[in-house]
């Protein structure tokens, strides 16, 4: 991966994330829900096997979902944690939109 690729994917990590978040924060009312549901999307972006397996299969899910966590290349760790800094400021965001007055948000 070049690193126009990677600052373009990092890019539209951060926006999707960060649209994502608000507009489940400006609809639900609860800032900090997409910081706590993030890592639950990044393990099944990781994962690649079925939900279903960690409850019927649970330790050859979960090994093998170390596995996969521990083989992550370097990009793929920054495109996720981009994702993350956008639901961080998202949130931030609309904190700060509720501090200033605005009751839409």
């Amino acid at each position: 991966m070049s690193i126009i690729q990677l600052a373009i994917s990092m890019l539209l990590f951060f926006v999707l994330f960060y649209g994502i978040s608000f507009i489940l924060n400006m609809i639900l009312k609860m800032t900090w829900l997409m910081v706590g549901v993030y890592p639950f999307i990044v393990l099944l972006i990781v994962d690649g096997i079925s939900s279903a397996e960690y409850f019927t299969n649970t330790s050859e899910a979960f090994s093998t979902l170390g596995e996969r966590l521990a083989n992550l290349h370097i990009a793929d760790i920054l495109m996720l944690g981009s994702g993350l800094i956008g639901t961080i400021l998202a949130g931030m965001t609309i904190r700060y939109l509720r501090k200033a007055g605005y009751q839409m948000f």
